[in-house]
């Protein structure tokens, strides 16, 4: 949940991207933190296993100040897709304010997309983050892989969840995905917290603050 520190005048949200084994996950943080300018970048913390799985999280985090002497910090997590590490998701979805939720667009991978769809669903639930009103986007990635899902059919599949194609390891797609995600948190926080009328932060100012750094 958000966490608002009015002495420090700081406020900090949890971001994860969830989805299956070697979905992309990682390579979105890795290509974010490529696109952030090299003098303002932070550090990104990695935790791997061999066949380059990531174990327990990534983590970057992303700070910017308001017009009104607030400083925002966005932490972005992944978590590890592998059936074996369940226990592990849930403790990282922990007090998520938004999840990115990446999925493998080969047809091979439908039923590996859906289990861990259902896992996150029932993880949220096990955290007592409500799924329906968590801001959430869907990224359909390895678009460039053969045998993908026609975007109109993964679109008429997922009906009103936000999708977007990509292709993560050429950056593809990374930074649409985390902008509306960004665009959907702010909004979330603004309808519980009045982040607007409270902290003197718009949609636009908070857009702004989150990609001033980016390239």
């Amino acid at each position: 949940m958000v966490q608002i520190n009015m002495a420090e005048r700081e406020i900090t949200v949890k971001v994860v991207y969830y989805g299956p084994a070697l979905s992309g996950k990682t390579t979105n943080l890795q290509k974010l933190h490529e696109l952030m300018d090299a003098g303002s970048r932070s550090k990104m913390v990695t935790l791997d296993t061999t066949g380059d799985r990531t174990l327990y999280f990534d983590f970057l985090p992303i700070e910017f100040g308001t017009s009104n002497g607030f400083s925002v910090k966005i932490k972005l997590f992944t978590v590890p897709g592998q059936v074996m590490h369940k226990s592990t998701r849930k403790v990282v979805l922990a007090g998520a304010d938004a999840v990115a939720f990446v999925a493998d667009s080969q047809r091979s991978s439908a039923s590996a997309n859906a289990y861990s769809w259902r896992d996150m669903e029932a993880n949220l639930a096990s955290n007592g983050i409500d799924f329906a009103q968590i801001p959430k986007v869907v990224q359909f990635n390895k678009r460039d892989l053969p045998d993908v899902k026609p975007l109109q059919e993964i679109k008429d599949a997922w009906g009103d969840a936000s999708t977007f194609p990509a292709v993560a390891i050429r950056g593809e797609g990374v930074r649409e995905t985390f902008r509306e995600l960004m665009r959907q948190l702010y909004r979330s926080m603004d309808s519980r917290h009045g982040f607007g009328s409270k902290f003197g932060v718009s949609e636009e100012d908070f857009l702004k603050g989150v990609f001033k750094n980016f390239t």
